[in-house]
């Protein structure tokens, strides 16, 4: 799942989108690239999270899985790209 959106269930955070960059057995750590750096995720059960059918770009994907450092505008970038793909379909 790293590398997948998700948005917010539960919290002062609901309805925020975020991408997965780390996950342990029952919870996940999220970055939107701006509150919530890749260095200093939020941590949020899994179950507080609905997943998005759609992955970030293969190589940001790549870079979260070998464990390589990611810059918050790398996710900031995702996000939005995905958010005005959301858009442009209404």
């Amino acid at each position: 799942m790293t590398g997948q959106f998700v948005i917010s269930k539960a919290g002062h955070d609901k309805g925020t989108i975020y991408m997965i960059v780390a996950e342990e057995e029952e919870f996940v750590y999220l970055s939107d690239g701006q509150l919530k750096t890749p260095e200093n995720p939020k941590k949020k059960n899994r179950k507080h999270v609905q997943p998005i059918n759609r992955m970030a770009d293969s190589g940001l994907c790549e870079k979260l899985n070998d464990g390589r450092a990611v810059r918050p505008e790398e996710i900031r970038y995702a996000i939005r790209q995905y958010s005005e793909n959301q858009v442009s379909k209404m």
